[in-house]
């Protein structure tokens, strides 16, 4: 975040986000969760495919979701289509889909976000 500036849930202050990764590369979420972790977040799952991400998403209940949308079955549009029938979690795309058309989809589908690579962590 600019500035140093962390994002911590409404009301709780004195926690950090939780946030749950949804990518399908194991390489990506590993390297995400080293650097989320080392500026103070609070991993609390990965997610390899749709399913799994909405499984996890109803389970876990994250303060942030970080999406990338070529995820293998249910991809990661239709993954931000069902997430927004029972939840308001912010979701903040991150993919290397860089045309005009996924970013539309995306926050028309209500991503809050849309972060295309290569991108820098406080990015």
């Amino acid at each position: 975040m600019a500035g140093g500036a962390r994002l911590y849930p409404l009301g709780m202050p004195a926690s950090p986000a939780t946030i749950l990764i949804v990518d399908d590369h194991p390489s990506f979420r590993s390297s995400a969760r080293v650097l989320l972790e080392a500026e103070g977040y609070e991993v609390i799952g990965e997610a390899a495919d749709g399913a799994s991400a909405l499984s996890m998403l109803r389970q876990l209940r994250p303060d942030i979701v970080l999406l990338d949308l070529g995820l293998p079955g249910l991809d990661g549009i239709a993954v931000i289509e069902a997430l927004r029938g029972w939840s308001n979690v912010p979701i903040i795309v991150l993919t290397a889909r860089e045309d005009e058309r996924s970013k539309v989809l995306a926050l028309e589908a209500g991503a809050d976000d849309y972060v295309t690579q290569t991108y820098r962590l406080r990015e």
